[in-house]
């Protein structure tokens, strides 16, 4: 039986590198974000798998948007076996006080609300479909464990996710629905490339920071989704070997 896979965020980054890593296992892959032309980069860069894809713009922090992605995947494909809740914002780094409303909503909507919305219609579509049952992988981020200097919003919400993740994974057992975290540190994405020019520290200094290749993320992203029902990665950390995290940096 076909595999099918619902990515959010998939138009770059983490998404699209676990969109392409699922798709070249053999998985049928929608592909959600907001942009139809960053969705059709993927399928492009997808090359003889591209048929195994659904491209559909989404915005998560919209309960009818969420609605109308699950409903074109089992349109399509008739079930869903894995959903990677990855899609996500930051905001600019500021000290606490000058964070604005627009910015703290804007992040918990698309991070925390759109990860629910997500995770809730995934939710419902694995415990009624036959074989019932199916994964659920939360991208929580280095900064569920940390925060950055600067990073309320998003640290509060990746913090919240690591509940939302447990929460689900606690509900689920009864409907065969497993749900794990990937906490990920400085993939070498669009998002970090100011890493390389250098970031605020806790010490108030400026560094560079390692990345790795978002490849790996990726490749983590499929075993777990390959594991059998029975089985879960419950949280995992992939991070540059070298980053400043670990201990005191």
């Amino acid at each position: 039986m076909d595999k099918i896979a619902v990515v959010t965020g998939a138009g770059s980054g983490i998404g699209r590198a676990a969109a392409l890593a699922l798709l070249g296992a053999g998985w049928k892959v929608a592909l959600a974000g907001r942009r139809q032309d960053a969705l059709e980069a993927t399928r492009a860069e997808a090359g003889g798998r591209a048929g195994d894809c659904l491209p559909v713009p989404t915005d998560v922090s919209d309960p009818a948007s969420v609605k109308a992605l699950f409903a074109a995947v089992t349109e399509r494909w008739g079930r869903c076996d894995l959903l990677f809740n990855n899609a996500g914002r930051g905001s600019p780094s500021v000290d606490f006080d000058e964070i604005t409303r627009e910015d703290w909503f804007g992040v918990v909507g698309a991070n925390l609300h759109g990860a629910f919305l997500c995770a809730q219609e995934a939710y419902r579509v694995m415990k009624q479909q036959s074989p019932r049952g199916g994964r659920i992988i939360n991208n929580g981020s280095i900064s569920a464990h940390a925060p950055r200097p600067g990073s309320a919003p998003y640290t509060a919400t990746k913090h919240a996710i690591t509940g939302l993740t447990k929460s689900i994974s606690l509900d689920g057992r009864k409907w065969d629905i497993a749900c794990g975290q990937i906490d990920v540190g400085n993939a070498a994405t669009p998002m970090t490339e100011r890493m390389v020019r250098g970031v605020p520290q806790p010490n108030g200094d400026m560094l560079a920071e390692p990345r790795m290749d978002v490849r790996h993320v990726g490749e983590t992203i499929l075993h777990m989704a390959s594991l059998p029902l029975d089985a879960n990665v419950q949280f995992v950390t992939i991070m540059a070997t070298k980053m400043p995290f670990v201990g005191r940096g």
